[in-house]
């Protein structure tokens, strides 16, 4: 069981900021920008490659509406998952990052993925 799964069942607690019955959004403990959400499906899909393409486009709704109300939809975020092993993705549970909050240098973000902006 992966600390993604954890937190939905809620044995590990997390700083939410969106809920639903299928996803769940909530603050990195490490954060990487100003704004550093994590957001997830409450099933497990191991990575983007196992993400159900049905359940994919209510997430993008999910995902919009967690911009908003962490205020950069309109000044602008990035959104990353990483997958498997070689792309970085170090919890085995499919999960998007939403970074924001400032002018994030994308530069920065290829040389050194473990830089804070």
């Amino acid at each position: 069981m992966t600390i993604f799964e954890k937190i939905v069942a809620g044995e590990i607690p997390c700083n939410k900021v969106l809920e639903n019955d299928k996803f769940l959004a909530f603050h990195d403990i490490n954060p990487k920008a100003p704004i550093h959400i994590l957001i997830i499906p409450k099933k497990h899909f191991e990575n983007i490659q196992e993400m159900d393409p049905n359940l994919m486009g209510e997430m993008l709704l999910f995902i919009q509406q967690v911009a908003r109300l962490m205020g950069v939809d309109k000044s602008g975020y990035r959104l990353v998952t990483n997958c498997g092993e070689n792309g970085g993705q170090e919890v085995m549970h499919l999960h998007f990052h939403l970074l924001g909050g400032a002018k994030l240098g994308w530069s920065d973000a290829v040389t050194n993925p473990q830089s804070t902006f």
